[in-house]
Protein backbone atom coordinates (compact mmCIF):
# COMPACT_ATOMS: atom_id res chain seq x y z
CA UNK A 1 0.00 0.00 0.00
CA UNK A 2 1.11 3.31 -0.87
CA UNK A 3 1.62 6.36 1.93
CA UNK A 4 -1.65 7.48 0.56
CA UNK A 5 -4.49 5.55 -0.54
CA UNK A 6 -8.62 6.18 -0.84
CA UNK A 7 -10.87 3.41 -2.07
CA UNK A 8 -14.51 4.47 -3.18
CA UNK A 9 -14.40 8.22 -1.62
CA UNK A 10 -17.26 9.95 -0.76
CA UNK A 11 -18.10 12.81 1.09
CA UNK A 12 -21.47 14.49 1.08
CA UNK A 13 -22.80 17.34 3.43
CA UNK A 14 -25.97 19.46 4.03
CA UNK A 15 -26.60 22.32 2.41
CA UNK A 16 -28.54 24.69 4.75
CA UNK A 17 -30.44 28.09 3.51
CA UNK A 18 -30.03 31.38 5.60
CA UNK A 19 -32.77 30.34 8.42
CA UNK A 20 -30.66 26.96 9.03
CA UNK A 21 -33.24 25.09 6.55
CA UNK A 22 -31.96 21.89 5.18
CA UNK A 23 -32.37 22.74 1.49
CA UNK A 24 -30.23 19.10 0.23
CA UNK A 25 -27.30 17.02 0.31
CA UNK A 26 -24.22 17.87 -1.89
CA UNK A 27 -21.85 15.25 -2.94
CA UNK A 28 -18.12 16.94 -2.89
CA UNK A 29 -16.13 13.67 -3.33
CA UNK A 30 -17.52 11.38 -5.20
CA UNK A 31 -15.89 7.38 -5.26
CA UNK A 32 -12.56 8.76 -5.97
CA UNK A 33 -9.40 6.14 -5.84
CA UNK A 34 -6.18 7.57 -5.34
CA UNK A 35 -3.13 5.52 -4.43
CA UNK A 36 0.26 7.93 -3.70
CA UNK A 37 3.58 6.30 -3.29
CA UNK A 38 6.41 7.23 -0.60
CA UNK A 39 7.87 10.07 -2.91
CA UNK A 40 5.86 10.94 -5.28
CA UNK A 41 5.23 14.31 -6.29
CA UNK A 42 1.31 14.54 -6.71
CA UNK A 43 -0.96 17.53 -7.89
CA UNK A 44 -4.40 17.56 -7.88
CA UNK A 45 -6.00 20.14 -10.18
CA UNK A 46 -9.92 21.29 -10.74
CA UNK A 47 -12.04 24.02 -11.03
CA UNK A 48 -13.41 26.04 -7.83
CA UNK A 49 -16.50 23.40 -6.45
CA UNK A 50 -14.63 20.58 -8.38
CA UNK A 51 -13.95 18.69 -4.78
CA UNK A 52 -10.26 19.04 -4.43
CA UNK A 53 -9.66 20.88 -1.13
CA UNK A 54 -12.18 18.63 0.18
CA UNK A 55 -10.51 15.55 -0.91
CA UNK A 56 -7.07 17.45 0.54
CA UNK A 57 -8.84 17.53 3.67
CA UNK A 58 -9.58 13.48 3.92
CA UNK A 59 -5.67 13.24 3.56
CA UNK A 60 -5.08 15.04 7.36
CA UNK A 61 -8.18 13.89 8.96
CA UNK A 62 -9.41 16.96 9.01
CA UNK A 63 -12.82 15.58 6.82
CA UNK A 64 -13.77 11.60 7.45
CA UNK A 65 -15.69 9.77 4.75
CA UNK A 66 -19.30 9.18 4.40
CA UNK A 67 -18.85 6.28 2.44
CA UNK A 68 -15.29 4.66 1.89
CA UNK A 69 -12.27 4.50 2.99
CA UNK A 70 -8.61 6.69 3.42
CA UNK A 71 -5.43 5.55 4.45
CA UNK A 72 -2.28 7.17 5.45
CA UNK A 73 0.50 5.12 6.25
CA UNK A 74 -1.33 2.62 6.38
CA UNK A 75 -4.11 3.78 9.28
CA UNK A 76 -7.55 4.44 8.34
CA UNK A 77 -8.00 8.12 9.15
CA UNK A 78 -11.53 7.24 10.09
CA UNK A 79 -10.36 5.10 13.52
CA UNK A 80 -9.70 8.12 16.32
CA UNK A 81 -6.73 5.82 17.55
CA UNK A 82 -5.23 6.81 14.39
CA UNK A 83 -5.93 10.20 14.67
CA UNK A 84 -2.69 11.89 16.22
CA UNK A 85 -0.56 9.67 14.03
CA UNK A 86 -2.18 10.33 10.80
CA UNK A 87 -1.59 13.85 11.23
CA UNK A 88 1.88 13.96 12.17
CA UNK A 89 2.85 11.28 9.22
CA UNK A 90 0.62 13.90 6.86
CA UNK A 91 1.31 17.49 7.37
CA UNK A 92 -0.98 20.24 5.98
CA UNK A 93 -0.22 23.82 4.84
CA UNK A 94 -3.12 26.31 3.65
CA UNK A 95 -3.86 29.24 1.51
CA UNK A 96 -3.29 32.07 4.30
CA UNK A 97 0.01 31.50 5.99
CA UNK A 98 -1.34 33.85 8.66
CA UNK A 99 -3.85 31.57 9.63
CA UNK A 100 -0.64 29.36 10.25
CA UNK A 101 1.87 31.21 11.87
CA UNK A 102 1.33 31.70 15.65
CA UNK A 103 4.85 32.79 16.76
CA UNK A 104 6.38 36.36 17.00
CA UNK A 105 10.01 35.26 15.52
CA UNK A 106 10.14 32.63 12.78
CA UNK A 107 12.54 30.28 14.63
CA UNK A 108 10.01 30.22 17.77
CA UNK A 109 6.92 29.41 15.63
CA UNK A 110 8.83 26.73 13.36
CA UNK A 111 9.70 24.86 16.85
CA UNK A 112 5.85 25.40 17.88
CA UNK A 113 4.91 21.59 16.72
CA UNK A 114 7.78 19.62 17.46
CA UNK A 115 7.18 21.32 21.22
CA UNK A 116 3.95 19.99 21.23
CA UNK A 117 4.59 16.65 19.87
CA UNK A 118 7.15 16.48 23.34
CA UNK A 119 10.48 16.60 21.07
CA UNK A 120 13.46 17.25 23.43
CA UNK A 121 14.89 21.21 23.71
CA UNK A 122 17.90 20.13 21.75
CA UNK A 123 16.06 18.39 18.87
CA UNK A 124 13.82 21.06 18.27
CA UNK A 125 15.86 23.61 17.38
CA UNK A 126 18.08 21.24 15.43
CA UNK A 127 14.54 20.52 13.43
CA UNK A 128 14.02 24.33 13.16
CA UNK A 129 17.63 25.04 11.98
CA UNK A 130 17.32 22.03 9.18
CA UNK A 131 13.67 23.08 8.25
CA UNK A 132 14.70 26.54 7.45
CA UNK A 133 17.35 25.62 5.84
CA UNK A 134 15.35 23.72 3.37
CA UNK A 135 12.49 26.13 2.33
CA UNK A 136 15.82 28.69 1.97
CA UNK A 137 14.25 30.70 5.34
CA UNK A 138 16.93 30.23 7.71
CA UNK A 139 18.92 33.59 7.39
CA UNK A 140 15.11 35.19 8.62
CA UNK A 141 15.20 33.22 11.79
CA UNK A 142 15.06 36.27 14.17
CA UNK A 143 12.91 38.02 12.13
CA UNK A 144 9.53 38.94 12.60
CA UNK A 145 6.91 36.82 10.47
CA UNK A 146 4.62 39.76 9.92
CA UNK A 147 7.64 41.82 8.21
CA UNK A 148 7.86 38.67 5.48
CA UNK A 149 6.57 38.73 2.15
CA UNK A 150 3.74 36.35 1.44
CA UNK A 151 6.14 34.12 -0.37
CA UNK A 152 8.50 34.28 2.65
CA UNK A 153 5.64 33.59 5.51
CA UNK A 154 4.43 30.56 2.99
CA UNK A 155 7.72 28.98 3.16
CA UNK A 156 8.03 29.40 7.14
CA UNK A 157 4.69 27.88 7.42
CA UNK A 158 6.11 24.81 5.37
CA UNK A 159 9.54 24.56 7.59
CA UNK A 160 6.49 24.54 10.61
CA UNK A 161 5.42 21.82 9.04
CA UNK A 162 8.33 19.76 7.69
CA UNK A 163 10.16 20.53 11.84
CA UNK A 164 7.56 17.86 12.35
CA UNK A 165 8.91 15.28 10.43
CA UNK A 166 5.77 14.24 8.19
CA UNK A 167 6.44 11.60 5.57
CA UNK A 168 3.89 13.53 3.10
CA UNK A 169 3.31 17.28 2.70
CA UNK A 170 -0.56 18.75 1.96
CA UNK A 171 -0.59 21.75 -0.15
CA UNK A 172 -4.20 23.07 -0.60
CA UNK A 173 -3.83 25.73 -3.24
CA UNK A 174 -0.62 27.74 -0.92
CA UNK A 175 -0.04 30.09 -3.73
CA UNK A 176 -3.44 31.05 -4.50
CA UNK A 177 -2.57 34.55 -2.07
CA UNK A 178 0.68 35.49 -3.36
CA UNK A 179 2.09 37.33 -6.22
CA UNK A 180 3.93 35.57 -9.34
CA UNK A 181 7.54 35.71 -7.47
CA UNK A 182 6.07 34.38 -4.43
CA UNK A 183 4.04 31.54 -5.97
CA UNK A 184 7.99 30.74 -7.52
CA UNK A 185 9.58 30.65 -4.24
CA UNK A 186 7.30 28.32 -3.04
CA UNK A 187 6.78 25.93 -5.68
CA UNK A 188 10.67 26.24 -6.14
CA UNK A 189 10.98 25.31 -2.01
CA UNK A 190 8.43 22.24 -2.18
CA UNK A 191 9.85 20.43 -5.35
CA UNK A 192 13.38 20.76 -3.58
CA UNK A 193 11.72 19.23 -0.67
CA UNK A 194 10.52 16.44 -2.75
CA UNK A 195 13.38 15.87 -4.40
CA UNK A 196 16.76 16.19 -2.00
CA UNK A 197 14.43 14.75 1.57
CA UNK A 198 12.41 12.29 -0.60
CA UNK A 199 9.31 13.93 1.16
CA UNK A 200 5.59 12.84 -0.50
CA UNK A 201 4.19 16.16 -1.78
CA UNK A 202 0.16 16.52 -2.49
CA UNK A 203 -0.08 19.69 -4.42
CA UNK A 204 -3.86 21.12 -5.07
CA UNK A 205 -3.47 23.71 -7.29
CA UNK A 206 -5.54 25.76 -10.05
CA UNK A 207 -2.07 27.34 -11.79
CA UNK A 208 -1.41 24.77 -14.36
CA UNK A 209 2.47 26.34 -14.58
CA UNK A 210 2.99 24.52 -11.07
CA UNK A 211 2.42 21.07 -11.73
CA UNK A 212 4.82 20.68 -14.85
CA UNK A 213 7.01 18.54 -12.54
CA UNK A 214 5.17 16.65 -10.88
CA UNK A 215 5.48 12.55 -11.26
CA UNK A 216 1.53 12.14 -11.75
CA UNK A 217 -1.95 14.13 -12.16
CA UNK A 218 -4.98 14.26 -11.21
CA UNK A 219 -7.86 16.64 -12.59
CA UNK A 220 -11.12 16.56 -10.43
CA UNK A 221 -14.49 17.61 -12.21
CA UNK A 222 -17.89 17.13 -9.86
CA UNK A 223 -16.38 15.37 -7.09
CA UNK A 224 -15.04 12.93 -9.47
CA UNK A 225 -11.04 11.98 -11.03
CA UNK A 226 -12.14 13.10 -14.53
CA UNK A 227 -8.78 12.93 -15.98
CA UNK A 228 -5.36 11.38 -14.88
CA UNK A 229 -2.10 11.34 -15.84
CA UNK A 230 1.72 12.37 -16.16
CA UNK A 231 1.50 16.02 -17.14
CA UNK A 232 2.90 15.58 -20.17
CA UNK A 233 -0.44 13.41 -20.43
CA UNK A 234 -2.75 15.53 -19.24
CA UNK A 235 -1.26 18.45 -21.11
CA UNK A 236 -1.75 16.67 -24.34
CA UNK A 237 -5.50 17.18 -24.28
CA UNK A 238 -5.96 20.97 -24.48
CA UNK A 239 -9.76 20.88 -25.25
CA UNK A 240 -10.74 18.51 -22.73
CA UNK A 241 -9.11 20.64 -19.62
CA UNK A 242 -10.88 23.47 -21.58
CA UNK A 243 -14.11 22.10 -21.52
CA UNK A 244 -13.38 21.30 -17.48
CA UNK A 245 -13.34 25.31 -17.32
CA UNK A 246 -9.07 24.63 -17.23
CA UNK A 247 -6.41 26.95 -18.46
CA UNK A 248 -3.13 25.30 -19.60
CA UNK A 249 0.50 26.81 -19.68
CA UNK A 250 0.84 29.49 -22.13
CA UNK A 251 3.56 27.59 -23.88
CA UNK A 252 1.38 24.57 -24.01
CA UNK A 253 -1.74 26.30 -25.85
CA UNK A 254 0.45 28.01 -28.16
CA UNK A 255 2.09 25.21 -29.62
CA UNK A 256 -1.80 23.27 -29.55
CA UNK A 257 -2.57 26.13 -31.83
CA UNK A 258 0.58 25.99 -34.21
CA UNK A 259 -0.68 22.61 -34.50
CA UNK A 260 -4.47 23.05 -35.59
CA UNK A 261 -2.60 25.69 -37.64
CA UNK A 262 -0.86 22.30 -39.47
CA UNK A 263 2.45 22.84 -38.24
CA UNK A 264 4.20 19.53 -36.67
CA UNK A 265 4.56 20.37 -32.81
CA UNK A 266 4.19 17.15 -30.46
CA UNK A 267 2.04 17.23 -28.04
CA UNK A 268 1.85 18.40 -24.65
CA UNK A 269 4.83 20.98 -24.70
CA UNK A 270 5.43 21.94 -21.16
CA UNK A 271 8.33 24.35 -21.13
CA UNK A 272 9.60 27.10 -23.03
CA UNK A 273 12.64 25.12 -24.21
CA UNK A 274 10.82 22.39 -25.29
CA UNK A 275 8.48 24.58 -27.35
CA UNK A 276 12.12 26.27 -28.82
CA UNK A 277 13.53 23.19 -29.31
CA UNK A 278 10.39 21.90 -31.40
CA UNK A 279 10.30 24.76 -33.79
CA UNK A 280 14.14 24.50 -34.50
CA UNK A 281 12.91 20.75 -35.40
CA UNK A 282 10.06 21.84 -37.55
CA UNK A 283 12.57 24.45 -39.28
CA UNK A 284 10.60 27.48 -38.26
CA UNK A 285 12.52 30.56 -38.35
CA UNK A 286 11.85 32.10 -35.35
CA UNK A 287 12.82 36.19 -36.23
CA UNK A 288 12.76 38.82 -38.81
CA UNK A 289 16.61 38.78 -38.90
CA UNK A 290 16.83 35.04 -39.54
CA UNK A 291 14.51 35.38 -42.28
CA UNK A 292 17.19 38.25 -44.10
Amino acid sequence: MGIIKTEKLVFEYIRRDEEGNVEGITRAVDEVDLDVKQGDFVAILGHNGSGKSTLAKHINAILYPTEGTVWVDGMDTAKEQNLWEVRQSAGMVFQNPDNQIIGQVVEEDVGFGPENMGVPTAEIWERVEESLKAVGMYEYRKHSPNKLSGGQKQRVSIAGVIAMHPKCIILDEPTAMLDPNGRKEVVRAVRALNAAEGITVVLITHYMEEIIHADKVFVMDKGKVAMQGTPREIFSHVEQLQELRLDVPQVTLLAYELQKSGINMPDGILTIEEFVQSISNCGIRMSAKADR
